[in-house]
């Protein structure tokens, strides 16, 4: 099985650690996190132990060839070659992955779910808050508010007013670093999105920093950038790299802050599912390849 090197484009063997024409770290190496289910039926089990819903519900099948409209899945056909699949709104497939990695499989679709776990409870699908508008007679605080949100959009004059205020406001209170690369006491980080990550050179893999607070105490108001080393200005995206895993993220409001992501050793954030929640298949990018 070939497949394609994210750096140069060429096919090359899957089983390749290193591109043998670039040199770029493939991601069957690197992307196979320690603790992480690595077989289907590990995945199976993960999918029970993180009490998400019914596959029909979530539209993740694992272990099944499903022929339906969006549909993702995993499944080892009778050539003994694993398959990674996407099944569009229309009906067409998009096949992820296929060959003889396991691991390699397995790891695909596993991303892929965590990152719908992730856009399911920041669109507010996973909450088990019940929330009841009582409505009142008058003029109340969210009617006020209201006004001074919707002004600016009729009057253009307020409406440059509003936006200079703002800006004024948020340049007073956000000081945090701006995206790029950091050296603190030695080692290497890297900040984006109210997140940092941490380079390990033994490893060389990156991973969320667990010193995060020490981190944004000593370098948020490091207007001399005595830190800095980088300002990723070269068209490089972080995000698009290896290393990092759009799925997750440890900032977000909306998971359980005091739970933690174990399959790694790192504090990742719950990805277990709220069962007083309701998952919401219908607003998944059934369109996109991925």
């Amino acid at each position: 099985m070939k497949v394609k090197c994210e750096y140069c484009g060429q096919q090359i063997d899957e089983n390749q650690k290193i591109c043998p024409n670039c040199g770029a770290p493939m991601p069957t190496a690197n992307r196979m996190a320690g603790g992480q289910p690595k077989t289907i039926e590990e995945l199976k089990q993960w999918y029970i132990d993180h009490k998400l819903p019914p596959e029909k519900i979530t539209r993740f099948f694992i272990g099944k060839d499903i022929k339906e409209p969006k549909a993702f899945g995993i499944y080892k056909n009778s050539a003994g070659d694993f398959v990674v699949y996407k099944n569009k709104s229309n009906g067409e497939r998009v096949v992820r992955y296929q060959g003889t990695d396991e691991g390699y499989a397995v790891n695909e679709l596993y991303q892929r779910l965590r990152s719908e776990i992730s856009d399911q409870k920041a669109n507010g699908s996973g909450s088990n808050k019940n929330k009841k508008n009582d409505k009142k007679k008058g003029t109340s605080i969210g009617d006020i508010l209201l006004t001074i949100v919707l002004l600016p959009f009729v009057c253009p004059i307020f409406a440059t007013i509003y936006i200079a205020i703002i800006v004024f406001i948020i340049s007073l209170f956000d000081n945090s670093p701006a995206k790029g690369y950091y050296n603190y006491k030695g080692n290497d980080y890297y900040y984006q999105g109210s997140s940092w990550y941490a380079y390990d050179p033994d490893l060389d893999d990156w991973s969320y920093a667990s010193n995060s607070d020490e981190l944004n105490e000593a370098i948020n108001d490091d207007t001399d950038y005595e830190y800095r080393t980088d300002y990723d200005d070269d068209g490089t995206r972080f995000e698009d790299t290896n290393w990092y895993d759009s799925g997750t993220s440890d900032d977000d409001s909306d998971w359980d802050s005091d739970s933690s992501w174990d399959d790694s050793g790192s504090s990742w954030g719950d990805s277990t599912w709220d069962s007083g929640g309701s998952w919401d298949s219908g607003g998944s990018d059934w369109d996109s390849d991925w």
